[in-house]
């Protein structure tokens, strides 16, 4: 799966998959097959990082 390119609309998708069907962010990356690293990095370029607490990028 192609995650989206835009920031804003990643950070959205992201957390939805969160709230919705993850546990937590490493599962995610796992079932998706992509880099927990990758997306952190995407979403700290906007000031967002992930909580592990809320499972979410706050």
């Amino acid at each position: 799966m192609t995650l989206p390119q835009d920031p804003a609309i990643l950070l959205s998708f992201i957390n939805m998959k969160l709230r919705d069907e993850y546990p937590s962010l490493s599962a995610l990356c796992d079932d998706m097959d992509v880099k927990e690293e990758d997306i952190c990095a995407a979403l700290s370029k906007i000031g967002f990082r992930y909580d592990e607490k809320a499972n979410k990028f706050l």
